[in-house]
C-alpha cells in the first residue's frame, strides 16, 4: 500500500494541471508544452511525494498532546483540577518501531495525569499483536488507575477464524492482555472513582456503531447502577454512539470520550481550521463537541491502520482538566 501511494498519489495531484494544459493546447493546434507548467507539475509531485514519505516515517510517531479544560457546575469539589489522559486506537498490530512507541508512552507518563482512560481498538485483529508491546504499555502510570473499553477491531470480526470457538478464545485472551498492561476493562459496566470523600461515575460500554458496525454496547445496562445525581464520564469507542444513544439517554452523561475515526490519519489542522475527508462520514470526528450541556471528545488515535502513517492529523494524547464552574 505504501509503495502504491508513493507512486500514484503524487501523479494524481499533478495530472489535473497537465490535463488542463493539454485542453488549452488542443484549442491552439497543439503548440509545444510550456516549460513552466511542466516544472510546476514536477514541484507538485515532489511536494506530495515527500509529504507522504514523511507521513510514513516521522509522522506515524509525531505524537501531539491536546490539552483542554472543561468546566461543570455539578463536578464534585474534590475533583476540581482533576486530570485525565485519554488514549485511543493503539492498533498494536501496525507498530514496527519500539523506539517510536516508547516515545509515545513516555510522553503519556510525562503528563502526570490522575487517571488514564483508553477508548478501544488495542489491536487490529488478534490478541497476539500485543505480545511484543505488553511490557511497554504496562509502564503507563496514573494514581487513580487505568480503565479501558473495547473497540470494533478488538472482537476479531475482520479476520477469518477456523471456528467460532477460536474467535471467542481470542477475545478472552485480549481481555487478559488489558489486565496484564494494568487496565481495568469495563464491559457495559461502571465504577466509582473516589477522591477526598467525593466520587464520579466512570461508565464503559462495549463497541456500538451506526451503520454496519456491531452493536455490542448497552448504555442502559452499563449505567443501571449509576445514580442520577452522580457526575458521569462515559467511554464509548465509536462517536456515532453519542448522538444515537447518549444525548437522549435518561441519565445525564456529562462527558463522553470516543475515538475510532483516527481523523482518517490525513487532513489539515492549522490556525483553528480543521478538515479531513472523514468529516463527511462522521459529524463528530476529532476534538471537542457540545450539545445540550453535554460534551463529547473524539481522540485522533495513538496508532495507525491501513495507511501506515499520518499526515496532518498526528497521533494524539489528550489531557483533560476538570474544573468546577
Amino acid at each position: 500500500m505504501a509503495l502504491t501511494l508513493l507512486v500514484f498519489v503524487p501523479k494524481i495531484f499533478a495530472s489535473p494541471l497537465l490535463l488542463l494544459e493539454d485542453i488549452i493546447r488542443a484549442f491552439r493546434h497543439f503548440p509545444p508544452h510550456s516549460i513552466w507548467v511542466s516544472e510546476l507539475a514536477v514541484l507538485i509531485t515532489a511536494f506530495v511525494f515527500l509529504s507522504l514519505l514523511y507521513g510514513m516515517t516521522g509522522g506515524r510517531h509525531r505524537y501531539k498532546v491536546h490539552r483542554l479544560t472543561l468546566k461543570f457546575p455539578d463536578l464534585p469539589n474534590a475533583f476540581d483540577g482533576f486530570t485525565i489522559t485519554q488514549l485511543s486506537d493503539i492498533h498494536a498490530g501496525s507498530f514496527t518501531s519500539k523506539k517510536g512507541v516508547e516515545k509515545g508512552v513516555s510522553l503519556v507518563n510525562e503528563q502526570n495525569s490522575d487517571l488514564i482512560l483508553f477508548t478501544g481498538d488495542l489491536v487490529n485483529n488478534v490478541a497476539s499483536e500485543m505480545d511484543p508491546w505488553i511490557d511497554t504499555f504496562a509502564k503507563l502510570k496514573a494514581p487513580f488507575g487505568k480503565y479501558s473499553v473495547l473497540g470494533n477491531h478488538d472482537y476479531g470480526d475482520y479476520t477469518r477464524w477456523e471456528s467460532e470457538a477460536a474467535q471467542a478464545a481470542n477475545l478472552v485472551r485480549l481481555k487478559k492482555v488489558h489486565k496484564e498492561i494494568g487496565f481495568k476493562l469495563l464491559l457495559n459496566d461502571a465504577v466509582q472513582v473516589k477522591k477526598d470523600g467525593g466520587s464520579i461515575a466512570l461508565i464503559g460500554v462495549e463497541n456500538w456503531g451506526k451503520g454496519g458496525f456491531h452493536k455490542y454496547g448497552s448504555l442502559t445496562k452499563a449505567a443501571a447502577n449509576v445514580t442520577d445525581d452522580e457526575f458521569k464520564i462515559l467511554m464509548s469507542h465509536d462517536p456515532s454512539h453519542w448522538e444515537a444513544k447518549t444525548l437522549e439517554h435518561d441519565k445525564h452523561i456529562n462527558l463522553s470520550l470516543a475515538g475510532h475515526t483516527h481523523g482518517m490519519q490525513f487532513g489539515i489542522e492549522l490556525f483553528g481550521f480543521q478538515w479531513s475527508p472523514v468529516k463527511y462520514v462522521y459529524p463528530q470526528w476529532a476534538g471537542l463537541y457540545e450539545k445540550k450541556g453535554k460534551y463529547l471528545y473524539v481522540n485522533r488515535g495513538f496508532g495507525f491502520l491501513g495507511f501506515k502513517g499520518r499526515l496532518g492529523i498526528w497521533p494524539e494524547i489528550t489531557v483533560i482538566t476538570l474544573k468546577k464552574g
